[in-house]
């Protein structure tokens, strides 16, 4: 299956650029570019594209706002990957929280660039711990004064337990052996987790965490 990509930056030097990588593959295609996040939204409700890689700051419409309303318009069927430097970190939360399912630093390299693409793609969250891990926690900490949205009520132990180390970066496999468990039994505890506090994927799910308390901004379990 051909991945279907929506490439947006202001910057044409690194629209042309990432859209002349994505070209070279198989299994990827970009279907349209667009100047800014008016562009991008448009484009993306014409062309629908799997994947809108979105920069995080561009003219007449930001690319938080572009993906809130991509994401919302496809009902998730785009997913938005965003474009970002370490100079724009305060964005990487709100970008999360307006659906964003990953970031990709504007300096990375080619095979970084394929693997996210095809890694939100497939319906997963790019949480690159040396990218995402570190942002949420720090401007997390921000927002501590904050009401927690949701609580966690209803969640048994062990589901609130896997909320808290899917926060802390851990994949499947970690979280199987860091709880004796079977990886099918992880995937249970997920969906049910999910199911009970209505996540889309593992980007809203450590949002929560750090929402609820569960992680603390800055700090690490055992």
């Amino acid at each position: 299956m051909v991945i279907r990509v929506l490439v947006a930056d202001d910057q044409a030097v690194v629209r042309t650029a990432f859209s002349g990588l994505l070209n070279t593959q198989d299994d990827i295609e970009v279907v349209g570019e667009a100047e800014d996040g008016e562009q991008a939204v448009l484009g993306a409700a014409e062309l629908r594209p799997d994947v809108a890689l979105l920069d995080i700051r561009m003219p007449r419409l930001g690319g938080i706002d572009a993906a809130r309303e991509i994401v919302a318009a496809s009902n998730g069927a785009t997913r938005a990957l965003m474009l970002t430097t370490f100079g724009l970190d305060e964005y990487v939360y709100d970008a999360l929280t307006a659906g964003a399912s990953g970031f990709l630093l504007k300096d990375a390299t080619f095979p970084e660039l394929l693997h996210a693409v095809r890694v939100v793609a497939e319906g997963h969250a790019l949480l690159a711990p040396e990218i995402t891990g570190r942002l949420i926690a720090e401007f997390a900490r921000q927002r501590v004064s904050a009401p927690p949205k949701r609580s966690i009520e209803g969640l048994t132990a062990r589901e609130a337990e896997v909320l808290v180390l899917i926060a802390r970066g851990l994949s499947n496999a970690d979280i199987a052996d860091r709880l004796t468990i079977t990886d099918h039994t992880v995937k249970t505890h997920i969906n049910r987790l999910f199911a009970k506090m209505g996540l889309r994927d593992r980007a809203q799910a450590v949002i929560l965490a750090y929402e609820l308390g569960l992680v603390v901004a800055g700090t690490s379990g055992p």
